[in-house]
């Protein structure tokens, strides 16, 4: 198992070499230092010397991969590549535009997001295999078609539908929880509860017609058919046999999900004003902040390969025939 872990990561490192890499032609290559200054400072109104000056400030002043005019090591470290891109392996994300120290930002606005996104996570998992199970034992009858109904009409309603109503009625016009905001310790439950209660509904429709469809496919195999003629009741076929056989596609589709946990959701942590990791994106993009949008997909693509690994793990306890060489 070390040896696959360790193999593993080696294997990955390439991947997050290229990310990285290519973030850093989008940002210095494509969009060069002038154009990020213009897009910080604004048209109207400024200078070529304080576009100069600005760009002197962040360092992008140097050249990017190789620095001609020093000597030894200095070749390499004193360029732009060096500073902005590599030091993100060490998680140096360097400063924001306002000269916040953004690994620290990362850290306070971790818990939020966490606090938000990992129990809709994980109610929303219980949730839709339950519901498509349920809608699984009654296949082919009436309540199995108004289901899929159901389903399709609620994948077809934006998830904004969600928020605004469940923000007028149940916060608004009902005054159970707040509208908005956010207050750590005890009293977060309050300010949590109905953007998880709407991140769960929300991905009921979605949710709960996949897992359909991987059980039906599941409720096909020829060791469901064999327990059904051995007597077994429908209920012990669908949780001993047809859920377990399903495992592998529901672990997979957990890797999507997997960064999102750490990243937060942007629009519930924008429009429920919680201060996590979503919202602090968003509003990097928004106020041209750079140095944030590089750092934030940095920390993406190694949440991504993480959930890979653990993922390419899991199949092993969900699945006795795969071993890890």
């Amino acid at each position: 198992m070390f040896t696959y872990i360790v193999r593993r990561l080696f294997y990955a490192l390439p991947i997050l070499i290229g990310v990285n890499l290519l973030t850093f032609i989008l940002f210095f290559v494509i969009n060069t230092p002038e154009d990020m200054a213009r897009a910080h400072l604004g048209d109207k109104y400024v200078t070529e010397q304080a576009i100069q000056d600005w760009i002197v400030d962040k360092g992008y002043n140097q050249p990017l991969f190789f620095n001609a005019e020093t000597s030894g090591l200095s070749k390499l470290t004193e360029t732009v590549f060096f500073n902005k891109s590599v030091k993100l392996f060490a998680f140096d994300f360097g400063s924001s535009d306002e000269g916040r120290n953004i690994r620290s930002d990362v850290m306070d606005r971790m818990g939020p997001s966490l606090s938000l996104a990992l129990p809709t996570f994980l109610i929303g998992i219980w949730v839709n295999i339950s519901v498509a199970l349920m809608v699984l034992m009654f296949r082919g009858s009436r309540l199995d078609r108004f289901a899929v109904v159901v389903f399709v009409t609620m994948m077809s309603v934006s998830y904004l539908f969600y928020i605004v109503l469940g923000q007028f009625f149940i916060a608004k016009a009902s005054r159970l929880v707040p509208i908005s905001g956010f207050n750590g310790g005890v009293d977060s439950w309050r300010f949590l509860i109905l953007p998880i209660a709407i991140g769960v509904i929300a991905g009921i429709g979605a949710g709960s017609r996949w897992y359909r469809a991987l059980f039906i496919e599941a409720s096909g195999q020829d060791f469901a058919r064999t327990a059904r003629a051995k007597g077994v009741s429908e209920v012990s076929v669908l949780f001993r046999h047809i859920l377990p056989n399903a495992m592998l596609p529901i672990l997979t589709g957990v890797v999507v999900v997997i960064p999102s946990l750490f990243m937060g959701s942007l629009i519930m942590e924008s429009f429920f004003s919680i201060p996590g990791l979503g919202s602090y994106l968003l509003d990097a993009i928004q106020s041209q902040d750079f140095a944030i949008v590089r750092a934030m997909v940095f920390l993406g693509s190694v949440l991504y390969i993480i959930g890979l690994i653990l993922t390419d793990i899991s199949y092993t306890w969900a699945d006795p025939r795969v071993r890890l060489s």
